[in-house]
């Protein structure tokens, strides 16, 4: 079994169904969050598009302490859309130059030095692709509460159906 290839095929086929819904992002609802827990839509979009540069960190260390992590600010669409397509690009250049090997050895989430997760290289790069369907379909939330058309993600949507 070829687990890169499988890994790419997946990573790409998260990339183009989160590229839906970013083209869908509504200009001027940045703050928007349908609870006071409930992260601020352009917090939401910005932690899915750097999500996808995950496996270059991934394959690049054995672990992220997450309190140095930082992210690009965002403030609209377009800048979304660069932010998702420099990641996506990045990270699969990384699995396409990644043998077999690379993806075995362990890797940690740190914060302040101790270990909050550890899985396989492989394991990480999973639970990013898990990371990004379970954060877009909190933006799918978002989306419907504002009567914004909610994007097909592993099938067609209501809205796909005109329901």
């Amino acid at each position: 079994m070829d687990t890169l290839q499988q890994l790419k095929d997946e990573f790409t086929y998260e990339y183009n169904v989160t590229k839906n819904f970013f083209d869908k992002y509504p200009e001027g609802e940045n703050n928007y969050a349908p609870h006071e827990k409930s992260m601020k839509m352009i917090s939401l979009v910005t932690h899915i598009a750097t999500i996808f540069g995950w496996p270059v960190v991934i394959l690049n260390t054995s672990e992220l302490d997450v309190t140095e992590a930082q992210a690009d600010k965002i403030e609209n669409k377009a800048q979304l859309k660069s932010v998702l397509d420099q990641e996506y690009k990045a990270s699969l250049s990384a699995l396409e130059q990644a043998s077999e090997s690379d993806i075995e050895p362990n890797w940690a989430l740190t914060m302040n030095g101790q270990k909050l997760m550890e899985w396989t290289k492989y394991g990480a790069i999973r639970h990013g692709l898990n990371q990004i369907s379970h954060h877009r379909a909190q933006l799918g939330v978002y989306y419907r509460l504002l009567n914004i058309p909610v994007p097909a993600s592993y099938g067609p949507s209501a809205d796909d159906q005109g329901l």
